[in-house]
């Protein structure tokens, strides 16, 4: 590992010195860190979102960069503190809640290490139980991204297949019909990002220009249905209109062209919601 690239994900927001202390104490551990942030903009203790926003970013990063993500609803608890070296060479301190689930299935974990929180922390932290995100996942995370320990000095290792993970449904193309969920927000635009990537839409012969016969459901309950016309960018439709996208992913995007498809139609991420994609009769 040559890099010294430490990259931050947080649910805190910005609105305190949360965040500044974790960069505090890295820089503490070496003044000569390149320290990111990924995001701070979690919503508030959704594990979901952090295990995608990794899948979306570290991919883009030198093999051997380091991330620590901290999305704990679980912190002073039971559950493990872990450090994962995933098959494309990036690092990922973090609690074991289900937040390495996106990069276990799509990058693969090549190993696992579980952090002993009461000897791998902070000086003078050992009282404080509400802040792992400063006292244990930046403090390794700097130290092992200035390569002062190495994944092997953190602790005992865990089988790559005990971690949590949450349950990731699979798209599914049969009777000419696509079914997918909605995988996560494009946060500030309110469009749909799901998980049906483009070689599903290719196998059923639908290119740009085609009309897709649109369903959204909650827990089996239909809450969206229209016919939306697959296109190369937001350009292509008038204001306010819908449409379908390839996203950056290289899968598929559901909006409104300058409007929040998410909030005008109340629509969520995650398992709960599926969508259904298919040619207009």
């Amino acid at each position: 590992m040559t890099n010294k690239q430490l990259v931050l994900q947080t649910d805190f927001g910005l609105g305190d010195g949360a965040v500044s202390a974790m960069y505090g104490v890295a820089k503490t551990i070496s003044k000569d860190l390149f320290i990111a942030d990924l995001t701070h903009e979690i919503t508030p203790y959704n594990i979901w979102e952090a295990s995608y926003r990794l899948y979306q970013t570290i991919n883009y990063w030198p093999s051997g960069t380091v991330f620590v993500s901290v999305v704990d609803p679980g912190v002073g608890s039971t559950r493990k503190s872990v450090c994962a070296l995933t098959k494309t060479g990036h690092y990922i301190i973090t609690p074991d809640n289900g937040t390495l689930s996106h990069v276990a299935r799509f990058f693969g974990l090549k190993e696992v290490r579980q952090i002993n929180e009461n000897t791998e922390r902070l000086s003078h932290s050992a009282e404080s139980h509400t802040f792992h995100g400063r006292d244990v996942y930046a403090y390794n995370g700097a130290r092992l991204a200035s390569q002062q320990i190495e994944l092997s000095d953190l602790g005992t290792p865990l089988p790559v297949d005990q971690i949590e993970t949450l349950e990731l449904l699979e798209p599914q193309v049969a009777d000419q019909t696509i079914t997918g969920m909605i995988d996560i927000l494009d946060i500030r635009f309110g469009s749909l990002w799901t998980n049906i990537p483009l070689e599903a839409l290719k196998q059923l012969d639908i290119s740009r220009g085609d009309t897709l016969v649109t369903t959204i459901s909650h827990q089996g309950k239909e809450v969206y249905r229209n016919e939306i016309p697959f296109v190369r960018s937001f350009a292509d439709v008038a204001l306010n209109e819908p449409l379908i996208y390839i996203n950056s992913l290289v899968k598929v995007g559901i909006a409104l062209n300058q409007a929040s498809f998410s909030q005008v139609h109340h629509i969520g991420t995650g398992n709960d919601w599926q969508v259904t994609l298919h040619k207009s009769r």
